[in-house]
């Protein structure tokens, strides 16, 4: 497997990093001695350090074509797989709708006492995403039509996404600047993937 990098910065948290093309992330939110797993990819370190903030009430899976390693962990501790919830039962966070459409269902994560947001894959830190100037990108499918009034739904400090490390300052001033140059950012956004795709080739 990849190198994993575990950010452990939130009492109340820990997320991790695949560090690969797509750098996905995964995190384990905590609450009264429950933790739940957010779109996990299986880490023995990343999951001893959510071991250590409480036990696993759950695996939450947030998008519809990546279960990651959902059922796995779920079988694991015992828990629920929880693909796609309306709600998490005792949780401190509530589910809501960012994409429904064929093939793209999308729900993010909102904790109003740590103002923090977790969306899987509409917008992300890592340099897939990031391509422009700022430190979020929309997803390159959604840069012509992005989810606005789902993203602009909150007005979150932090911010947990499906691919990239978190975002712990200024979470709803730099989505709010991805919104506003998505469209502007894609021709740079295909530059830049097919210099990466490129480079990656010729190693």
């Amino acid at each position: 497997m990849s190198e994993v990098e575990i950010d452990e910065e939130l009492p109340f948290a820990v997320s991790w990093t695949v560090r690969e093309t797509m750098e996905r992330s995964s995190h384990a939110l905590a609450a009264a001695g429950l933790v739940w797993l957010i779109d996990p990819v299986a880490d023995e370190a990343a999951l001893a350090a959510a071991e250590r903030l409480g036990k696993v009430a759950a695996v939450v899976q947030l998008l519809d074509r990546h279960p990651r390693d959902c059922a796995a962990l779920a079988k694991r501790y015992g828990v629920s797989h929880l693909r796609l919830p309306e709600e998490v039962e005792g949780a401190p966070f509530t589910a809501f709708p960012i994409i429904s459409v064929p093939k793209w269902r999308e729900l993010g994560l909102w904790w109003e006492a740590e103002s923090l947001l977790v969306v899987p894959e509409a917008v992300g830190t890592g340099s897939y995403f990031a391509i422009g100037d700022g430190p979020v990108g929309i997803h390159p499918m959604l840069r012509a039509l992005p989810p606005g009034g789902a993203l602009r739904r909150y007005a979150p400090r932090r911010l947990l996404c499906g691919h990239g490390p978190p975002l712990h300052e200024g979470a709803a001033a730099a989505i709010e600047a991805a919104l506003e140059r998505s469209r502007r950012d894609a021709p740079r956004m295909l530059t830049g993937v097919a210099r990466d795709l490129a480079g990656r080739l010729r190693k």
